[in-house]
């Protein structure tokens, strides 16, 4: 059975299921990683007071690049040892800790399809600059996927502050949930666990992060049943992000490596957009 012929996956387990039978092409036991990396990046912006920390494992195949975030004291730097030259399908195992297991899947997803030659994807060109101005641009992207009317609540899943404000400038009223953050940069409170805002949001915008911490699937699956907007925002699993389209996922803004944050020169994301909305429950 090729890709073509397959619905949308209903969940995340359903997906390394459909990759790992050899379901979606070439099967990622024919795929090797060439490259491991453990990254651990932080940043704040100017004028504010916000440091966001980050960790990442990349892993690369081919000429495409996998990633994933996670939690500090997740998985630790020795994991590259053992990574680099292994199949792409043995990283993906069961009892792999899930953000290697989401990097390969995401190097597997990109080599068979990079964003750059993908059906439906809509470049967009973030200019050169300082992190100011490339965030301020790469998060009008992601916003203005969604058409909002005056005062409609959006759940934003991971926050980003620049994100915050271009929501708000489209007219929605953001309702921000981070594990780690507790306050916005305009003091705004900011939601611990996702349950405070997900009954009241209208629409929802979610980063890639949520493939490597379990959230995802509940994510998608609310988001289905209740027929609301939901973008992701992944510059970490977004071949992965990008197989939900028409499965709950509506809108995908994908960014892959290397990540705007590593880069002042002009780079590339690319957006997709779902024809269908609120697919069966």
């Amino acid at each position: 059975m090729n890709a073509e012929s397959l619905d949308p996956p209903r969940s995340l387990d359903e997906l390394f299921e459909h990759a790992s039978s050899g379901r979606l092409g070439e099967p990622p036991s024919e795929r090797l990683a060439t490259s491991a990396f453990w990254l651990c990046h932080t940043t704040r912006l100017a004028g504010s007071t916000t440091t966001y920390l980050n960790h990442y494992v990349l892993l690369r195949s081919g000429g495409s690049f996998g990633a994933a975030s996670f939690a500090p004291g997740q998985l630790e730097p020795s994991y590259c040892a053992g990574a680099s030259g292994r199949a792409l399908g043995d990283l993906m195992t069961p009892d792999r800790a899930l953000p290697v297991r989401v990097a390969a899947l995401d190097a597997y997803l990109a080599e068979l399809e990079p964003h750059r030659s993908a059906r439906g994807a809509e470049p967009v060109h973030l200019p050169a600059g300082p992190p100011e101005v490339r965030a301020r641009a790469r998060d009008e992207a992601i916003a203005g996927m969604l058409e909002l009317r005056p005062g409609q609540p959006v759940a934003l899943i991971g926050v980003v502050n620049p994100l915050i404000a271009a929501i708000e400038a489209q007219g929605g009223r953001c309702l921000p949930c981070d594990f780690n953050l507790r306050v916005t940069h305009w003091n705004q409170p900011v939601a611990e666990s996702m349950e405070e805002v997900l009954g009241e949001a209208e629409a929802v915008i979610a980063t890639g992060m949520t493939l490597a911490n379990g959230t995802f699937d509940r994510l998608l699956s609310h988001c289905r049943a209740r027929a609301l907007p939901f973008i992701v925002y992944a510059q970490t699993g977004s071949a992965v992000a990008r197989a939900f389209l028409g499965s709950g996922v509506t809108g995908l803004c994908a960014e892959p490596f290397p990540f705007s944050q590593f880069s002042a020169e002009p780079t590339t994301l690319y957006r997709y957009r779902s024809a269908t909305r609120g697919a069966r429950a």
